[in-house]
């Protein structure tokens, strides 16, 4: 392990990442001033050793969309940054969960867990996602120097009481799994039309404990407890839908 691996281990662990924990990771690579992807994922991996679970969301919605109908559990990559796609191509024992749009990425005790749902729902963050069974395993969410607005975890808070700009149309796609098998799978897409999302309204529900800031390297960077976050979130959901957008 470099010395940069080790130094975003311990930051991680200073921030309030466990041994044992599951994590997902949204991430800027850029933001850690010089780190490769390789040592970023050394240093979480070893922060939480060998009971954890290391997650990255490897979304498609560029490339895999109504108007390019096919999923490949290999070939369809990711258009959320360079982490999550190093991650998902290039790191040993990775699995990946089938969803046209929404996919996840995990590696660790509890991946398949997390990723062999997805293909079961007909939404992208529905009841079997990573998202939410991130969430059953009492998870967290950290956030590497991009702030917490990509918070996709909140479309899954959103599916539950599905706000009338959440959805869009269903679209059929052709899925390939990881080994070469072909099915036909209809998912929901999600709309936003005519909404920004303001997702860092967040900050205004979490305490301290729930929502962590401190730095890996050069980057800020959030950590968010995901039991707080479904619960608080969704309560404010139900008292406003709009709360956590602005109209157009």
């Amino acid at each position: 392990m470099t010395e940069i691996s080790k130094q975003i281990s311990n930051s991680a662990r200073a921030l309030g990442i466990k041994e044992g924990d599951t994590v997902l990771v949204h991430s800027s690579l850029r933001s850690l001033g010089g780190a490769t992807a390789c040592e970023v994922i050394e240093g979480l991996t070893d922060c939480l050793g060998s009971e954890g679970t290391l997650v990255f969301p490897t979304l498609s919605y560029m490339n895999c969309n109504p108007s390019k109908p096919n999923f490949d559990y290999y070939e369809t990559r990711s258009n959320v940054g360079y982490l999550p796609e190093y991650f998902r191509t290039e790191v040993e024992g990775v699995l990946r969960s089938m969803c046209p749009t929404h996919s996840c990425a995990a590696l660790g005790k509890n991946a398949e867990y997390v990723v062999s749902g997805h293909k079961l729902d007909k939404t992208p963050c529905g009841s079997n996602s990573p998202f939410a069974r991130i969430r059953e395993l009492g998870g967290k969410i950290l956030f590497i120097g991009c702030g917490i607005n990509c918070n996709t975890s909140m479309h899954a808070v959103e599916e539950l009481s599905e706000p009338d700009y959440l959805f869009g149309d269903d679209c059929e796609y052709t899925m390939t799994d990881q080994n070469g098998n072909s099915y036909k799978a209809v998912c929901r897409a999600h709309g936003f039309k005519g909404v920004t999302q303001c997702y860092y309204r967040l900050q205004e529900l979490l305490n301290d404990e729930e929502h962590r800031i401190g730095n890996i390297l050069s980057a800020e960077c959030h950590l968010i407890d995901s039991i707080a976050m479904w619960e608080k979130a969704d309560k404010k959901y139900r008292e406003d839908p709009n709360y956590f957008t602005d109209r157009d």
